[in-house]
């Protein structure tokens, strides 16, 4: 009796540590909260075989539990033998039509949602927006914008928005879950995903596949905006000239170490696409470093300083001469400045 209790306390906590666990992180990534079409589907999808297993385990629990009851262990009749039904063809044959049945009312919707969300007939018409996965970041590529960026998607909502992946290394897995299921990343073929936003506001993804030591920080934003808002956006990134000067004097002296130092080798600002690392044409508007850090000049110090310590395993470790203290300041004074739009993701809702 000890032995069942102690168990059970163990399983008690685990159960607490559990549910505690899945109350943290991000406010929005979960797959249980849907604000977009697929995210619904996948939320359908969800629910029907939970209702369907919670039914067959409340049967299966009242029919064990009058077994318990019925033939349970009396005084007197110690050596009762219940009735055996080896070989009960009507028996066998019900539970094994049940569970094909039930497997077929799972199957069925499962099969009409894929084939529904990997449409495609509606692309030519919809905003393109080629995506790069890399060790550990992501690249988007507005197509027929002449827009390049990273890290923050920017998409009207409403819309479908139709995203054609691909993987420049090893495989990765795109995943919003509020708004979207997930998809893999390949590095040899492209897939195309859809996602359509209910709501505006900003809404966490994450790379689903392992694909490194810093995958768990392979964190991206999908910013959903009015269409006012995204039309705002997409002339604000197109207008901007990243040869303009910069608006303080120690941001100037940032730009030309940044210069010096080749960081322009790896990081394109504009429309130019680059393939080393993440497009830095809106830096400053965005509210996460490194894809989960908070942005501010204290933390882009510390990543320009010793980006291993920040993110194992990227590709910016040693890529470029030591820096001091002072001149990683005035780089992320620089890196500040690179702000082209108001519309960014606090003035979306994060």
């Amino acid at each position: 009796m000890k032995g069942w209790m102690g168990k059970f306390k163990v399983l008690s906590l685990l159960g607490l540590v559990a549910v505690f666990l899945s109350a943290c992180g991000k406010e929005n990534l979960t797959a249980l909260d849907p604000k977009g079409y697929g995210a619904e589907k996948s939320f359908d999808l969800i629910i029907l075989p939970t209702v369907i297993m919670s039914v067959v385990l409340l049967i299966v629990m009242v029919i064990f539990t009058l077994a318990l009851i019925k033939f349970r262990k009396k005084k007197g009749r110690e050596d009762f033998i219940p009735k055996q039904v080896e070989g009960n063809q009507t028996l066998e044959t019900v539970w094994t039509i049940i569970p094909i049945l039930l497997l077929i009312v799972i199957a069925v919707p499962t099969v009409i949602y894929t084939f529904d969300l990997a449409d495609e007939a509606d692309a030519s018409n919809s905003l393109n927006v080629e995506v790069t996965g890399n060790q550990y970041w992501w690249h988007f590529n507005y197509e027929g914008q002449e827009i390049q960026t990273s890290q923050d998607l920017y998409i009207p909502v409403g819309e479908k928005v139709y995203l054609n992946m691909i993987s420049s290394d090893v495989i990765h897995s795109l995943w919003v879950p509020s708004l979207s299921g997930k998809l893999d990343v390949n590095p040899e073929n492209e897939n195309t995903l859809y996602i359509q936003a209910y709501e505006e506001g900003v809404y966490w993804g994450k790379c689903a596949e392992l694909c490194g030591p810093s995958h768990s920080l392979m964190d991206f934003k999908v910013v959903v905006v009015s269409k006012e808002e995204f039309d705002q956006w997409v002339a604000d990134m197109q207008n901007f000239d990243p040869e303009a000067e910069p608006e303080s004097d120690l941001a100037v002296q940032g730009r030309e170490l940044f210069e010096e130092n080749n960081c322009i080798g790896c990081h394109a600002i504009g429309s130019s696409p680059v393939a080393i690392g993440p497009n830095l044409t809106n830096f400053g508007d965005r509210s996460k470093l490194a894809g989960t850090e908070e942005m501010s000049k204290e933390n882009i110090v510390k990543w320009l300083l010793d980006p291993e310590k920040m993110k194992p395993g990227n590709k910016m470790t040693n890529a470029y001469p030591k820096l001091n203290e002072e001149e990683a300041s005035l780089i992320a004074e620089y890196l500040l400045q690179l702000s082209p739009s108001e519309i960014t993701p606090e003035a979306a809702g994060n």
